[in-house]
């Protein structure tokens, strides 16, 4: 097991270490678009406040964390946690302006802060690649403080039959334009295959009331393309 665990940590951090550069393009190429006005619905649930306090894991390149700044008028905390040295830099450089973004490099299972620090949780295509979800979510619990809410932005299952066979023939293609972008098919097929293999929405509903989390509902994204999960530590 601990092996398996090592093996996808190194499987996934190759994959971000070769399209780090040209990550947020392919988003767009992928999504034609449409994951930025997921990102934007995501913040719009969370509503944030001024002067409360964000812990943003597997942050990439920071949009989430840029977001939720902007929505609270850069009066908020905001803790980036980023695994990928190249996506940790590049993330940090894309927000260098934003003073109350700080930038940890760090995995979601082991999060180097103390308990009950923050307001928000959030993770944005990121739970799906984590080597331990389970830690990953006791950990997201115990550095909420209570009445916080974590907030979880993921690919998920398509509840619509013609347009999931649409989106899988056009997924085929997702290799290909990533090699013609950034050089390399293989972090493609990993994405593509992971978002396959990974929960439904009820499924990770489940995940997350059994690690403590209560009031937990999902909404769904282009007819389940992306689900948002909520959940609150009372």
């Amino acid at each position: 097991m601990k092996s398996t665990i090592q093996d996808k940590s190194k499987l996934v951090n190759s994959v971000f270490s070769e399209v780090y550069n040209k990550y947020d393009l392919m988003n767009d190429i992928m999504s034609l678009g449409i994951h930025r006005v997921w990102k934007d619905k995501f913040i719009d649930w969370m509503n944030p406040s001024v002067n409360s306090s964000l812990i943003d894991v597997a942050s990439g390149t920071g949009d989430i964390a840029k977001l939720f700044s902007l929505r609270s008028k850069n009066l908020s905390k905001v803790t980036c946690i980023e695994p990928n040295e190249n996506m940790f830099n590049k993330g940090k450089k894309n927000l260098i302006n934003f003073k109350n973004i700080k930038w940890i490099k760090s995995r979601a299972e082991t999060l180097p802060v103390e308990d009950n620090m923050y307001d928000f949780y959030s993770i944005s295509y990121g739970i799906r690649n984590v080597s331990d979800i389970s830690k990953t979510l006791k950990e997201a619990y115990r550095v909420l403080r209570p009445g916080g809410r974590f907030m979880c932005l993921e690919f998920s299952k398509i509840n619509n039959e013609l347009l999931n066979f649409l989106y899988k023939n056009y997924s085929k293609a997702i290799p290909s334009i990533g090699k013609y972008i950034v050089g390399s098919s293989k972090p493609y097929e990993y994405l593509i295959n992971s978002i396959n293999t990974f929960y439904s929405q009820e499924q990770l509903l489940q995940l997350i009331i059994k690690s403590g989390f209560t009031n937990v509902e999902y909404r769904n994204l282009s007819n389940g393309i992306s689900a948002i999960h909520s959940g609150w530590k009372i």
